[in-house]
């Protein structure tokens, strides 16, 4: 990998699993990290655990819940104010199957913090990605986006919900963001990429039982038996980084079932090649955010 010294990347969820590993590897080639984290307490750890292992690393933390609408703002409009350029932004924080719960837009949880939230973040931030040559955005997509559907007569859970339905969902929702945005940004000419990734079967926090980690006992099983989290960061960085990528790849694991090993192109199942409801998610998520995505001037209003 070459040095990123003089780039600048935002990660979102970067305190723990795969987006503090790749915030570690990021910041030791140089690049300047802004950990834009829920909890900022936790963030200032894992800043401190990077800074140990890193002295010279450039990185900062800032507060981003992205089940709020107003704080997706108020992060965007404070990150404009202290940077004016951004290489890199990895839409990489997430919830997983929790109980039934809305956010403060009253959004379902998954669905408006796994996608919603990241949109309208990359949305607010588009003057600065199209201000930066060679910019890219990275959005974390899962193996779980297989066989997905959006249901747009649901989306908000009120006929019914299924922890695991409706995570799936909210990936398959990140991969069509992924996919449409590059497409976006092909067709006005500008120089940023987007890219999805996913991290294959990692042994991360998303793993919890109820509002309680898992057991000891089956955390050892969790990292005897699936990919542990600095494995799980490669194909984040992989999209980030390589120089031969061209925008609208899907990068994940390249072992069996696509399940564990070293990044690599994927192809999306075939729920992600409906281009009808990729553009319908755009419009529809335009509209639930406020965010309209202005490519010929590459302002968000």
């Amino acid at each position: 990998m070459e040095r990123l010294t003089g780039k600048t990347a935002i990660i979102t969820g970067a305190n723990s699993g795969i987006g503090l590993e790749a915030a570690k590897v990021l910041a030791e080639r140089g690049a300047t990290i802004v950990m834009a984290v829920r909890d900022t307490e936790k963030g200032e750890a894992a800043r401190q655990l990077i800074l140990n292992d890193n002295k010279e690393a450039s990185i900062s933390v800032m507060k981003l819940d992205l089940s709020d609408l107003a704080s997706v703002n108020g992060f965007a409009d404070s990150f404009k104010r202290q940077h004016n350029s951004l290489d890199l932004l990895i839409n990489n924080a997430g919830v997983m199957t929790p109980p039934y719960s809305k956010t403060k837009d009253g959004f379902e949880l998954q669905f408006g913090s796994n996608h919603l939230g990241h949109f309208a973040l990359t949305g607010l931030l588009l003057l600065l990605l199209k201000n930066t040559p060679g910019s890219r955005v990275v959005s974390l997509s899962s193996l779980a986006h297989k066989g997905a559907s959006i249901d747009f007569d649901n989306l908000d859970g009120t006929k019914g919900y299924k922890p695991m339905k409706f995570y799936s969902q909210s990936k398959l929702a990140n991969l069509l963001f992924a996919q449409e945005l590059d497409k976006r940004f092909k067709q006005y000419g500008l120089q940023s990429m987007s890219l999805a990734c996913h991290p294959g079967i990692s042994a991360t926090n998303l793993f919890k039982f109820g509002k309680r980690d898992a057991p000891k006992f089956l955390k050892t099983l969790m990292h005897n038996f699936l990919q542990p989290p600095d494995m799980g960061a490669l194909p984040t960085i992989y999209a980030a980084t390589d120089p031969n990528l061209k925008g609208g790849e899907y990068i994940g694991p390249d072992g069996k079932g696509q399940r564990k090993g070293y990044p690599a192109l994927d192809t999306p199942h075939a729920s992600a090649g409906d281009e009808a409801v990729s553009r319908k998610l755009w419009e529809v998520s335009e509209k639930l955010t406020g965010v309209t995505f202005d490519f010929n001037n590459a302002s968000a209003q």
